[in-house]
C-alpha cells in the first residue's frame, strides 16, 4: 500500500511523544500490505473497523485512533486523522465517513 501523507501522520504522532513508536510501526505494516478487502486488514490489524468510508486503526492499546480512507483498488491508504480517544468520541471525524 501507498501510505498518503507520511509526514502528516509521523507530525501529528510526534506531538503524542507515547503515540510516535505505534504510528511508525502502523506505516511499515502498511507500507508492505496488499490488502484487498478489510478481511486482509484484519490479518495485520484484528481490531481494524470500517465506518463509512474510513477505515480506523487503534494505536497504542486503543489510546489513539487513526483515521484513514483506503482505496484497495489503487492499493492507496489516505490518513485523514491521529486522535486520542477523547477526540474520537466527539465524532468530529465522520466528515471523511
Amino acid at each position: 500500500m501507498h501510505v498518503v501523507s507520511k509526514r502528516g501522520l509521523l507530525e501529528t504522532a510526534s506531538r503524542h511523544a507515547d503515540c510516535l513508536g505505534p504510528a511508525v510501526a502502523w506505516f511499515h505494516v502498511a507500507r508492505r500490505a496488499r490488502w484487498l478487502v478489510l478481511e486482509s486488514v484484519r490479518r495485520d490489524f484484528p481490531a481494524a473497523d470500517q465506518v463509512g468510508h474510513v477505515l480506523i486503526f487503534n494505536l497504542r492499546g486503543n489510546r489513539y485512533r487513526l483515521v484513514t480512507r483506503v482505496s484497495y483498488r489503487s492499493q492507496r491508504i489516505y490518513v485523514k486523522a491521529l486522535l486520542t480517544h477523547a477526540e474520537y468520541d466527539r465524532k468530529e471525524w465522520m466528515k471523511w465517513a
